[in-house]
């Protein structure tokens, strides 16, 4: 999974700018196109996204949106439009911050790193009656250990991370496994059954990790 997705239809500014966060050591994927931003967060995720406006295509208010459907994945958007109108729309339709071009590369990577030092300065998930630690790995329940494997806990940690919103079964095993796994999806099904018998009180009853038919899974918290 990419740290950042740059969507930049000017390559010229896009390659720059990934040039500069990858000396910084992030991950980075370009797309130039609203299109394309979908198709490789479809496949991979991320962790932010850097989002121009101005795209050919699907434009980014359109990117923005659509990705506030599954995801609560950082959103900043990144663009010319400087008007008061255009600024508001992104930040109602789900972007959590909005900078002007030309900006400066310096404030632009403050901004940057200062999501992801917040976004990992929390190692432990509390929800309900589970904690999940990021750095060790383990899962508690009612304050007792869990044994869980490393797929349990990512797929548990992406559940409760997007709580409430319901999480297509394709997106949640290309993040988990890969577009690329040699695993079946039903790998995915067996993942949420074996969870449910670790955190649940009744698994056939699930009251958390709840099956949207047809669509995905969703996390209830109680």
């Amino acid at each position: 999974m990419p740290d950042i997705i740059i969507v930049e239809d000017n390559r010229e500014i896009g390659t720059l700018l990934c040039d500069f966060l990858r000396k910084e050591n992030y991950t980075v994927s370009l797309a130039d196109t609203g299109e394309k931003a979908l198709d490789i967060f479809e496949r991979y995720g991320a962790n932010l996204l850097v989002l121009d406006i101005g795209l050919p295509g699907v434009d980014g208010f359109s990117v923005c949106a659509k990705i506030r459907e599954n995801s609560n994945t950082h959103i900043l958007i990144a663009s010319a439009r400087t008007d008061k109108e255009s600024t508001l729309k992104g930040l109602q339709i789900g972007a959590d911050d909005y900078i002007s071009k030309p900006y400066d590369i310096d404030i632009l990577l403050a901004k940057i790193n200062g999501i992801f030092k917040r976004k990992y300065a929390l190692d432990e998930i509390v929800c309900d009656h589970l904690r999940l630690n990021s750095v060790t790995q383990t899962l508690t329940v009612d304050g007792m250990p869990v044994n869980v494997t490393e797929k349990e806990f990512q797929l548990l940690k992406l559940l409760i991370e997007n709580r409430g919103t319901t999480l297509k079964k394709e997106y949640l095993f290309n993040r988990i496994w890969g577009s690329d796994s040699e695993s079946e999806m039903q790998t995915l099904t067996v993942h949420i059954k074996w969870l449910r018998e670790k955190i649940e009180q009744d698994p056939k009853n699930p009251k958390h990790i709840i099956t949207v038919w047809g669509t995905g899974y969703r996390y209830e918290a109680l």
